[in-house]
């Protein structure tokens, strides 16, 4: 079998630098961009495992020894916890990408017959690959920021009312800066039945949407507790039964009890 040695070192550094530069911008590592290239390089040196006999544990272990290299050739050390959240970022971007390309291998390779999978005499060359990589990271990265941003304002919280506790789902939503005008208490909105309102135990607040104006029933609860650590007392629980557009979410929080926790 013939090898081209200088053209799989280049499509290894080339994959190397793509990985390193997804963690840097996952994570949004301040590196400069000549130690991505110089990661990218010692990445490049796991090439002479093709022309030594080794069995697959010692492969294993130099492999990891090599990416260690590259994330603190990269990203240098500060603490662990920063070195390890390097490194796990680059297996996981190494997964994604070797899943990729593997899959795109897979249905344009193979062809079906039946139960059987049968080679269809198509491969991905180097230069398909080279091209095909940088998308399949850049739809990764993406999706990461994507989901950061998301669940990043999801949390949990717990509602003492009455001696009893309800637990919710809920959402840090911005835009809800709902107060009311009386006692200048903040209002977190739920979408539920499990708490049972009349208006002998509720407080009518008056309150504007785009399409026109409202009241809201509201209560006084005991406390919030949110992710089982925040405290937060002096609140108002709105209750509307119009479910919320945000997927399994039945509480807004406040923006600005959310900013005075922050």
């Amino acid at each position: 079998m013939r090898v081209y040695v200088d053209l799989v070192l280049f499509l290894n550094i080339a994959m190397d630098f793509l990985l390193l530069l997804s963690v840097s911008i996952t994570l949004k590592r301040n590196v400069k961009f000549y130690r991505i290239i110089l990661g990218s390089f010692v990445g490049g040196i796991s090439i002479i495992f093709l022309f030594i006999s080794l069995n697959n544990v010692t492969l294993f272990l130099l492999k990891m020894i090599i990416s260690i290299l590259m994330i603190l050739t990269t990203f240098s050390f500060k603490n662990i916890k920063y070195f390890f959240n390097n490194l796990l970022y680059l297996y996981i971007s190494s997964i994604i990408l070797g899943g990729g390309i593997y899959l795109l291998d897979i249905q344009l390779n193979y062809k079906n017959q039946g139960l059987l999978f049968i080679h269809s005499g198509f491969s991905l060359n180097f230069i398909v690959l080279l091209v095909i990589s940088p998308f399949i990271i850049y739809g990764y990265i993406r999706s990461m920021k994507k989901i950061r941003n998301n669940y990043n304002n999801f949390y949990k919280v717990d509602v003492y009312y009455h001696d009893k506790i309800y637990k919710f789902n809920a959402f840090l939503d911005t835009g809800n800066r709902l107060y009311d005008p009386y006692k200048k208490r903040p209002i977190v909105i739920v979408n539920t039945k499990k708490i049972k309102l009349n208006y002998e135990n509720s407080i009518l607040v008056p309150y504007s949407t785009a399409s026109g104006n409202s009241v809201l029933k509201c209560i006084v609860i005991e406390k919030l507790v949110i992710d089982n650590h925040y405290e937060v007392n002096n609140v108002l629980l709105g209750i509307t039964l119009e479910p919320f557009k945000i997927e399994g979410i039945d509480m807004l929080l406040n923006n600005e009890i959310m900013g005075g926790i922050k």
